[in-house]
């Protein structure tokens, strides 16, 4: 079980990116030093076993209005499901910057990401977020895990979410079995413009600066041919098409497949099956997928 650690305010994030472009060559050094290596991958890595708690979290209304316009939601007084990660992400960058966690953040791959909303979560609630990662595993590719974060208001819990994360590097090389998907409609429920400052703004109001999402230039000084759009921009993007369709409580998980390269034009599309919700997000042009996912009521 983890232990918790009790935080007094939402974690600058600007700080941790800096330390985090830092631990891109520091713990790869470290790895190699004898007697600490397992805490920075030359042994078997582990996670640190802390949890991160925030309490009494207050939700600025103009950074909610920024975060709507941004990801195109309505303006409204309660949250779309997306927007708790806002609160969550400081905490998580917080533990993945921490000298005891074994993997540089740059270049981490976020692969996955599922929601619940167990209930609408107005924006005069003060809530209390909970932030821990766990369950280290093998992958094809590398080594994934998870960040698992919840919060609470008045000891009820309203909201819950897991990111799978991937280091790449070292896999199993075993593929595992394809998922199984319905057949999508042959028309896009909407197609949509993306913009090449995308990155910029969602960077501006979720504190995610990482270089890959900003300019060519500092995309490229990654290895990246164009900046590329956030992981959870796309899905909340996706969340707001679909504003006033959805239940109180459901849960949506979506897979991060290929990234949206900046600027781009993609297509959205949504359709029920078996008493479930699906959706996708594949290149307009292409059809080569960017996110797939499932919407269940709660």
């Amino acid at each position: 079980m983890a232990a918790q650690k009790e935080v007094d305010s939402v974690p600058g994030l600007g700080g941790l990116y800096v330390k985090a472009v830092a631990g891109t060559t520091v713990k790869p050094v470290l790895k190699r030093v004898p007697g600490i290596g397992g805490r920075f991958g030359g042994g078997k890595p582990r996670l640190p076993a802390t949890e991160l708690v925030l309490r009494g979290a207050e939700v600025d209304r103009q950074h909610l209005a920024d975060y709507d316009r941004v990801c195109g939601f309505s303006l409204r007084d309660e949250l779309p499901a997306t927007y708790p990660h806002m609160l969550a992400f400081p905490l998580s960058m917080q533990i993945m910057t921490d000298a005891s966690f074994p993997f540089p953040v740059i270049g981490l791959v976020h692969i996955r990401n599922r929601i619940e909303q167990v209930r609408p979560i107005r924006d005069d609630e003060k809530l209390t977020i909970r932030v821990r990662v766990e369950d280290l595993e093998q992958h094809p590719k590398g080594r994934q895990f998870h960040v698992r974060a919840e919060a609470s208001a008045a000891s009820e819990t309203v909201w819950r979410s897991d990111s799978t994360y991937l280091r790449k590097g070292g896999g199993s090389g075993v593929k595992s079995e394809r998922e199984e998907s319905s057949p999508e409609p042959a028309d896009p429920s909407a197609v949509w413009e993306v913009p090449a400052d995308i990155g910029r703004r969602y960077a501006k109001v979720s504190g995610d600066s990482n270089p890959i999402h900003l300019r060519r230039s500092t995309a490229m000084a990654m290895g990246m041919s164009r900046p590329i759009a956030h992981g959870m921009w796309t899905k909340a993007r996706c969340l707001a098409a679909l504003e006033g369709e959805l239940p109180e409580s459901f849960a949506v998980d979506v897979a991060f497949k290929l990234p949206v390269q900046l600027p781009a034009k993609v297509a959205f599309r949504t359709w029920e099956e078996g008493g479930t919700r699906e959706l996708s997000l594949r290149d307009h042009k292409s059809g080569k997928p960017h996110v797939t996912g499932v919407i269940e009521r709660g």
